[in-house]
């Protein structure tokens, strides 16, 4: 008799009827949603597919536990990112991109991101998720985007890499997590015409 391998042993036979990846949108809406009701911890598979509408067993055929769900929801939110703007004017691709970032946290996305804030230094495989997801394509497109700056000459070589092109973001960030003043996009603005294009400039070649 054939012995199997290690591969095939590993991987459970779950049967039934095949995926159907018009849901995985539904789903991962339910997921968003009820981290930011309930958070990571008080999160079940369960709850997800009342939330959702669907069976538990469309649950299990995508996912085998609650860390792979969200592991898998948080790449997706990276895949469905803002593509980085390319409009000839440092000012303009910031604006863009800063507009896009306060849609981001506002929403549903936000919600749940500040949800699992706490859980993040105990979940070794969700930090990863965001670091290598959601937060790696900010900084890559950020960084692209002041690139093109400095090779337009609006800025001095080195800018992508400075505090003033990490403020840009960064102030964004910290009224959300910690002020809880409005964030829209007349703070955007500010930011903007007060704070980082002022300090770009001043570096400015000529």
């Amino acid at each position: 008799m054939a012995t199997p391998t290690m591969q095939q042993a590993g991987r459970p036979n779950r049967g039934g009827r095949p995926r159907d990846p018009s849901r995985d949108g539904v789903i991962r809406a339910a997921i968003l949603r009820l981290l930011a009701e309930v958070g990571y911890n008080s999160l079940t598979m369960d709850a997800v597919a009342a939330e959702a509408g669907v069976g538990k067993a469309t649950i299990y055929r995508r996912w085998r536990t609650k860390s792979d769900l969200v592991v898998d929801t948080i790449a997706e939110m990276s895949r469905e990112g803002t593509p980085t703007p390319d409009t000839g004017s440092l000012a303009e691709d910031l604006r863009v991109m800063l507009r896009s970032l306060v849609d981001v946290v506002n929403g549903p996305t936000g919600a749940a991101s500040l949800s699992l804030l706490s859980t993040l230094p105990h979940q070794p495989a969700l930090a990863q998720a965001f670091r290598e997801g959601p937060l790696a394509e900010w900084r890559d497109g950020l960084a692209e985007v002041w690139r093109r700056a400095e090779a337009r000459g609006e800025v001095a070589p080195g800018a992508a890499s400075s505090a003033v092109a990490q403020a840009a973001s960064g102030l964004v960030v910290q009224r959300w997590l910690l002020t809880g003043e409005p964030l829209d996009e007349a703070y955007v603005e500010t930011v903007l015409d007060t704070v980082v294009l002022p300090l770009a400039r001043a570096g400015a070649p000529g």
